[in-house]
């Protein structure tokens, strides 16, 4: 097959006979099916989870028994959320160059460092990191990381609470993938109260990618209610809450996120930035997009406003519904605020 007729990813992957998959790393670290992937490729669909206008995937592929090869792309998407083909035609052209059209030759020094060196490729935080390996292990029936042991000795409260400097957060994020084994959601359960911030905030990062069971939900909404109640909140830490809860059932998310933003004291731009980066799936409820917009517009931050709106109006579930706020508004601070966004849409084109 001659390198012209390879016209997306999972064709090169398919013809080289490997197995692979795919998850999107940009708002949470989740799998992409294999299916709506290659209907996005094809540019049959947008890309579901886009974030600042690039689809953040993993692939990771392997043939027979070899260690599975990863790689982290960032791929541009035009304006309708499609991916740009040009970007993906350009990265396999370096990808046959280093590792030939068959992926089984392993490519030179020379080579990896040309692969890595792409415009295309980036390098995931360390949360994103840890959780998507965990999760990659879990899915290809993999044990889990040798902190494993150690992080569930901590959080099922078999040492002190204040013993966490030996934890690794790969331990942390392999319990969280692991959920449904070992008793490890009521550990976690229990654990949240006790924890000291350093590791609470590591294992709330862990969480927010994570499908969240309704007790788990209920003890750190608890939490989440009794910081919103404090004199001073930690605004950090309710972001943080907030964000772990992003995997939540969604009646549950929706309720949690109506519950904040009707309180204007709580809605300072890092909550309202956690809620559009992880929480953005409960704007699926028009009154709760539009509280949402009022509480950015109220801000009186016209950049974050723009960049925010530009970002949900570009997710393929939410578009309608942003578009409907964009042209149904009744407060003045929301129309002032929209009325500058298009105006500054208008100047940028």
């Amino acid at each position: 097959m001659s390198m012209e007729t390879f016209h997306t990813l999972t064709q090169l992957l398919d013809n080289a006979g490997c197995r692979y998959n795919i998850f999107d790393l940009g708002r949470r670290v989740n799998e992409i099916d294999s299916d709506q992937f290659k209907a996005v490729e094809e540019n049959r669909q947008p890309y579901p989870w886009p974030l600042q206008q690039h689809a953040h995937i993993a692939i990771s592929f392997w043939q027979h028994q070899q260690p599975p090869w990863v790689w982290f792309l960032r791929l541009p998407l035009d304006e309708r959320g499609l991916l740009k083909q040009a970007a993906v035609g350009d990265f396999i052209k370096y990808v046959i160059e280093a590792m030939g059209a068959s992926l089984n030759s392993t490519p030179t020094e020379d080579e990896q460092q040309k692969l890595a060196n792409n415009p295309y490729t980036f390098k995931p935080n360390d949360d994103k990191m840890a959780i998507f390996n965990a999760q990659l292990r879990v899915l290809l029936n993999l044990p889990p990381s040798q902190y494993y042991a150690d992080a569930q000795a901590y959080l099922s409260g078999q040492q002190d609470w204040l013993q966490w400097q030996q934890l690794g957060l790969q331990g942390l994020a392999d319990i969280c993938a692991r959920m449904s084994q070992h008793n490890n959601a009521t550990s976690l359960r229990k654990a949240l109260n006790h924890l000291p911030m350093t590791p609470l905030y590591a294992l709330l990062g862990c969480l927010e990618h994570c499908p969240i069971p309704a007790p788990l939900t209920q003890r750190i909404t608890e939490r989440l209610t009794l910081e919103c109640q404090q004199q001073q909140p930690d605004l950090f830490l309710i972001s943080a809450l907030v964000r772990a809860l992003a995997g939540s059932a969604p009646q549950q998310l929706q309720q949690t996120l109506t519950t904040i933003l009707r309180q204007p004291s709580l809605c300072h731009r890092e909550v309202l930035i956690a809620i559009a980066g992880r929480c953005w799936s409960g704007f699926t409820d028009i009154n709760i997009a539009s509280l949402f917009l009022l509480r950015l517009a109220e801000t009186q931050d016209q950049t974050l406003f723009n960049q925010l709106f530009t970002d949900l109006v570009m997710q393929p579930l939410l578009r309608g519904i942003m578009l409907q706020i964009l042209h149904g508004q009744a407060d003045p601070a929301l129309i002032t605020a929209i009325q500058k966004l298009q105006q500054h849409a208008k100047n940028n084109h």
